[in-house]
């Protein structure tokens, strides 16, 4: 895929000989590419980087991201952890660098990617190790360590406010992602978004499984722009997510 070719020419020039290693996360290894899928890259590094390099890596990425619209290239996340800071593993884990379309905004008004805690990066890491796709550099279990299940359940529930901050304008990922939240809770599995509402739809009360089975028609067949829900589902939105909400919380750990 030459979107790929570009991102590793990119971290080339970037970090050089300080990237240990990069892989693929993400739709790619965990079920195949959809229409609105991002190219999810993780890339592990000696070091952090320094402010010449974030802006070099910058401003590559956003010539090559594209916004997933029809003929548009796809857009592209990309997250840099340093090794030290992820093996031995503990958590939170911290993030040196991380690109995705939904910042676009900031980033072209001026904003720098810098170091930060990331929980989400057990879930990234997971996903790498599982999936097993090296672009460049040894396989990723000789270069990350396996993220203890308790962790990874803490990742995915400290991000369900910033989900509900977004339920109506993102509905189809949001959604998505707490049926996948519940899953992994339930099962201790990463799976990919529609496997996992799969398992949630099986468990759902009737009136809730509509909202879940639209998302997870979304996401296998349309791009964002073309994403459409009607007001009577619209209007279910918020109770399936409370139902679901219900079911994370009981299996959550105290």
């Amino acid at each position: 895929m030459e979107q790929l070719q570009k991102i590793a020419g990119l971290l080339g020039g970037a970090l050089g000989r300080e990237a240990i290693g990069t892989y693929l996360h993400g739709s790619w290894v965990l079920g195949g590419l959809r229409p609105a899928s991002d190219v999810d890259v993780l890339v592990v590094s000696r070091r952090r980087m320094n402010d010449r390099e974030r802006q070099a890596l910058l401003d590559g990425l956003l010539r090559i991201s594209g916004s997933g619209s029809p003929g548009s290239l796809r857009p592209v996340e990309l997250t840099v952890v340093v090794q030290s800071e992820v093996r031995p593993w503990r958590y939170p884990p911290t993030c040196d660098f991380q690109y995705g379309e939904w910042l676009r905004a900031e980033f072209e008004a001026g904003m720098l990617p810098q170091p930060e805690p990331m929980p989400d990066l057990a879930l990234l890491i997971t996903m790498a190790l599982s999936g097993d796709h090296t672009l460049s550099g040894p396989p990723p279990a000789q270069v990350l360590e396996r993220v203890p299940h308790e962790d990874l359940v803490r990742a995915g529930v400290s991000g369900i406010p910033a989900l509900l901050d977004e339920l109506d304008s993102d509905t189809r990922n949001v959604v998505l992602t707490l049926a996948r939240i519940w899953t992994t809770l339930a099962t201790g599995e990463s799976r990919p978004k529609d496997s996992a509402a799969d398992w949630a739809l099986a468990r759902l009360p009737p009136e809730h499984r509509p909202v879940l089975e639209h998302a997870r028609q979304l996401y296998l067949t349309s791009r964002y722009s073309e994403e459409r829900w009607s007001r009577e589902l619209k209007a279910q939105v918020r109770p399936y997510a409370d139902a679901v909400l219900t079911e994370i919380d009981r299996l959550a750990p105290r």
